[in-house]
C-alpha cells in the first residue's frame, strides 16, 4: 500500500548551514587531534596544532551564533525532551527496524526530531560540546591559570588533556551513531537529502494530525 506524502520544509537556512559547518570543524578537528596526540602524521606536529587551533575558534563562534539563533527563532524547543512515544521509539532502534516496522515517528514543523533524537542532540549540546570547550580553553590558556586564579581549583595539565580526550571520544562516538542512523529512512539519503534541501517527504496524515495552523502558515512563508 502506497503511503501519500508531503513536502514540509522542516530545516532552514542557517541550521543546514550551522550542521555541515559544524560537522565539517569537527571532522578537521578530528582528524588534526589524532595526528597532534601522534597517532599518524599529515600535515605535520606544528602545523596540525595551528589548523585545530583555528578550527576550535571557528567552532566556538559558530556555536554562539547557533545559541543565539535557537533561543531568539524559539528553535531550542525541538531539543527538549519528551516522554511520549520514547518507549515506541527505542522498540524500534533496538528491534523493529531490524524487522522492517514502520517508524513510528515523522518529522512535522511541531516536531522535527524523535524523543530520543532530542535527548541525544540535548545531551550533545549541554554535556558533549562543553566538556571538549571547557577542557579545550584550559588547555589553550595553561599559561595564564595563574592570572586566572584558576590553580586554586587543583587541576592538572594532565587532568585536563584527559578530559579532552574524552570528550573527543565522546563526541567521535556521537558520530558514528549519527552517521549510522541517518541512513535508515525509506531511502538511504532520504534524511541527508532533508538537511542539504530543507525539505522532507512525511505522510500526509502525520503532518496534519501534527501540524498546528500557526504552523501552516509558518510553511508558506518558508516556502516564499
Amino acid at each position: 500500500m502506497t503511503v501519500k506524502t508531503e513536502r514540509i520544509y522542516i530545516f532552514k537556512g542557517f541550521e543546514r548551514f550551522w550542521h555541515w559547518m559544524q560537522s565539517l570543524l569537527i571532522f578537521i578537528m578530528a582528524i588534526t587531534g589524532f595526528e597532534i596526540h601522534g597517532t599518524y602524521q599529515l600535515l605535520g606536529f606544528e602545523r596540525a596544532i595551528t589548523v585545530h587551533e583555528f578550527s576550535a575558534w571557528s567552532l566556538i563562534v559558530l556555536w554562539v551564533f547557533a545559541i543565539f539563533w535557537h533561543l531568539s527563532t524559539g528553535e531550542y524547543k525541538h531539543y527538549l525532551p519528551v516522554k511520549e512515544g520514547m518507549w515506541k521509539q527505542v522498540m524500534y532502534y533496538t528491534r523493529g527496524i531490524f524487522t522492517g516496522e514502520p517508524h513510528p515517528f515523522h518529522a512535522s514543523l511541531r516536531a522535527k526530531h524523535n524523543p530520543l533524537q532530542r535527548v541525544a542532540y540535548l545531551s550533545l549540546k549541554v554535556f558533549m560540546f562543553p566538556l571538549i570547550w571547557i577542557s579545550g580553553l584550559l588547555y589553550l590558556f595553561y599559561n595564564d591559570w595563574a592570572v586566572l586564579g584558576l590553580e586554586k581549583l587543583g587541576l592538572t595539565l594532565e587532568m585536563v588533556a584527559v578530559v579532552h580526550v574524552i570528550g573527543a571520544f565522546l563526541i567521535l562516538l556521537f558520530i558514528i551513531a549519527h552517521l549510522y542512523l541517518i541512513t535508515t529512512g525509506e531511502t538511504v539519503l532520504q534524511f541527508t537529502k532533508a538537511m542539504i534541501t530543507g525539505w522532507e517527504e512525511v505522510p500526509v496524515e502525520t503532518h496534519a494530525k501534527e501540524a498546528k495552523p500557526s504552523e501552516n502558515s509558518g510553511e508558506r512563508s518558508a516556502k516564499e
